[in-house]
């Protein structure tokens, strides 16, 4: 991997730092996917929400139930109506998640060097010495000196709130543990992450067909976030039972990679995903701390060659609780725009957050800031030169048409189209200005009735850096 400076001005003017933001109509062109939860999901907190520069809404199916879900969601379309802001949903499903089953949510502390056992009996109460888990093959997976964490917000880094265990002996199914930190869990179900360790579970759970089939194609969801994506054949299953759901056959698929076994072949689920997840939080318990910003680097560098939106989470979870980041919260941001995200998303900061709205605003802003000194001129370059000759017909339109645009300053880039093709393409040459798509509804007949194409290609546009869409014919909804 090359270094590259992705620096547009050099050395920045140190004055510029402190000459106030010029406002923009298009304040950001990365975009914001916020996830709908407890703080959110009011119409008034959604309208504020998507003011504020939401443009995909998230519903996290590892917690809450399809009714919670769906009363959300119409709060969403409400919201979309009343502030005329477009909104595409996402649904996330569970995946092979592992978890500690706590009924009585009793609170739980765990003491440094003492033991605990982690056993597949989910009928026997928590407690510090015994932990009930959703999994049976667990004592096959794992060996004397494996690392597992058990945690209600795991992936946080709050140390009081995760607990780091090491495997010290297997016992039938039941596994015992070293506690290497001093915790106290609390809630219902506590996630179990094992670093580095093959867990047999299904990437798409039957739970998580269910809700597709039941939540998910009623709703016309724009796209599915399939966690703990681990091979490119967990794409094509996902994609072939979408398939069998009749609307649900538009929907785009983006491969959430969250362990090592999603990252060693990461190159194959790229060419079968429609888009990628960066999901920094059970990466950075997978890998070492060290190697989590180059795989960021490197996966992005790819997903923009290939085409393909990526999206990098866990930017800001201080603002969970805090009215602002941190500074290394607010540089990462901007790094992730440097680095050549297409979006953000938004966890725990907008699910259960104390300030969803200002958590929303203040990315986007530092977003705009580091889109101002994105190196343009070399990232084109380097895209054109990664295609290399001959280009197809509408590869070659579309750098061409971010060519011209640059050169004659345009204020926007105006593409019409039906599919969306064109305009992702234009967009993954990062014009400096907005990509304006005009998408053209077509009319198609099952021979039952006639319905208009186009509301999928508009909605799907939102997760798309720079990519701005729009219906030909204002008469057909897009909501």
């Amino acid at each position: 991997m090359h270094s590259t400076n992705l620096l547009l001005e050099e050395p920045i003017r140190m004055v510029s730092i402190l000459e106030p933001s010029k406002p923009n109509f298009f304040p950001a062109m990365t975009k914001i996917v916020g996830t709908l939860g407890p703080k959110s999901r009011s119409v008034e907190a959604i309208s504020a929400c998507l003011k504020a520069g939401m443009s995909v809404a998230r519903f996290d199916f590892s917690w809450g139930d399809a009714a919670y879900h769906q009363e959300t969601l119409e709060n969403l379309k409400i919201a979309i109506k009343a502030t005329k802001k477009l909104c595409a949903v996402m649904l996330d499903t569970v995946g092979p998640e592992l978890q500690v089953v706590n009924k009585s949510e009793v609170t739980i502390s765990l003491e440094e060097n003492e033991s605990v056992v982690l056993t597949p009996h989910k009928g026997q109460e928590a407690s510090s010495k015994l932990l009930p888990i959703n999994f049976s093959g667990l004592a096959k997976a794992v060996k004397p000196g494996a690392t597992i964490f058990v945690g209600q917000y795991l992936f946080t880094g709050s140390e009081t709130t995760s607990v780091w265990l090491e495997v010290s002996e297997v016992q039938g199914d039941d596994v015992v543990c070293v506690i290497k930190n001093s915790a106290t869990l609390a809630g219902s179900l506590f996630t179990l992450h094992c670093s580095q360790i093959h867990i047999d579970m299904p990437t798409l759970s039957d739970e998580d067909k269910d809700v597709m089939k039941k939540w998910g194609a009623p709703n016309k969801i724009d796209f599915l976030s399939l966690s703990y994506t681990r091979h490119a054949e967990d794409v094509r299953q996902a994609r072939e039972f979408l398939s069998k759901l009749g609307d649900l056959s538009q929907t785009l698929i983006f491969a959430k990679i969250e362990n090592v076994e999603g990252l060693n072949h990461f190159d194959e689920i790229l060419e079968e995903a429609d888009g990628i997840i960066l999901s920094r939080g059970n990466l950075g318990i997978d890998l070492p701390p060290e190697k989590v910003f180059l795989f960021q680097k490197s996966a992005l560098h790819k997903c923009n060659m290939a085409g393909k939106p990526a999206v990098v989470t866990r930017v800001v979870d201080s603002m969970t609780d805090n009215l602002r980041p941190t500074r290394a919260e607010a540089t990462d941001v901007a790094n992730a725009v440097l680095d050549g995200s297409d979006a953000i998303l938004l966890g725990a900061e907008t699910l259960r957050g104390l300030y969803p709205v200002e958590t929303i605003s203040t990315v986007g802003r530092i977003c705009a800031e580091a889109e101002k000194v994105f190196n343009q001129d070399l990232y084109f370059k380097r895209t054109v030169k990664y295609v290399g000759e001959p280009m197809t017909h509408l590869e070659s339109i579309a750098s061409s048409a971010v060519r011209a645009a640059i050169k004659v300053k345009a204020s926007v880039i105006i593409c019409f189209t039906s599919s969306g093709r064109a305009a992702r393409l234009i967009a993954k040459y990062r014009p400096t200005m907005p990509v304006l798509s005009v998408v053209i509804p077509r009319l198609k007949t099952n021979q039952l009735k006639w319905s208009f194409t186009g509301a999928f290609e508009a909605r799907q546009s939102l997760i798309v850096r720079g990519l701005f869409p729009m219906l030909a014919d204002p008469r057909h909804p897009v909501s």
